[in-house]
């Protein structure tokens, strides 16, 4: 596992030994960017489910600002810090150690980029934006980018989220969401 692209384009990113996480692949991440837009203009990211902390890792190289990670399993908190070492730029991270769920209230400002990547069997994607939406940190530039096993079909809206691709890789899908804007005529 590396990051594809960007300012720490190359540099290799550890995953936690086991199945306590799924590092999102190489193959699978770069199509993910491909998507949302290879590079970025600033911003701030939000990442749920961190695992291993590539995907926000990988958003920050490619010109977000500040990435906000969140992450209950204390060896997986481990292992995102050792890959946010590896970026020598520890200052644009915030790993938040704990669940979402139960920790979300500390999020106080607009996010550009939201990914979650829940356990399969703990899948509550609907309720996380939800949730995100009410606390106001939603705007009309936000994208969300949301990994589901491939037997999962997300709602094609949620609050003022609308799906705009679908997108199938193997026993995978990743759904992606931006905000319904409405043309004033």
């Amino acid at each position: 596992m590396r990051i594809i692209s960007g300012e720490y384009g190359g540099r290799h990113l550890k995953a936690l030994a086991g199945d306590i996480t799924r590092p999102t692949t190489d193959k699978v991440k770069e199509s993910i960017f491909n998507i949302i837009g290879p590079y970025f203009d600033g911003g701030i990211c939000l990442d749920l489910y961190g695992g291993s902390g590539g995907l926000s890792i990988e958003a920050v190289s490619r010109g977000m600002d500040f990435a906000i990670l969140f992450e209950k399993d204390r060896k997986a908190q481990a292992i995102i810090q050792e890959n946010i070492a590896i970026t020598k730029e520890p200052e644009k991270f915030q790993l938040i150690k704990g669940d979402c769920k139960k920790l979300g209230h500390k999020l106080n400002k607009p996010v550009h980029l939201i990914f979650l990547d829940p356990p399969y069997k703990q899948q509550t994607i609907e309720q996380d934006l939800l949730k995100l939406i009410d606390q106001g940190v939603v705007t009309e530039d936000t994208i969300a980018v949301c990994e589901t096993d491939k037997s999962i079909y997300l709602p094609t809206t949620i609050g003022c989220l609308s799906q705009w691709k679908r997108q199938e890789y193997g026993t995978i899908a990743v759904t992606f969401y931006h905000v319904i804007t409405h043309d004033k005529e």
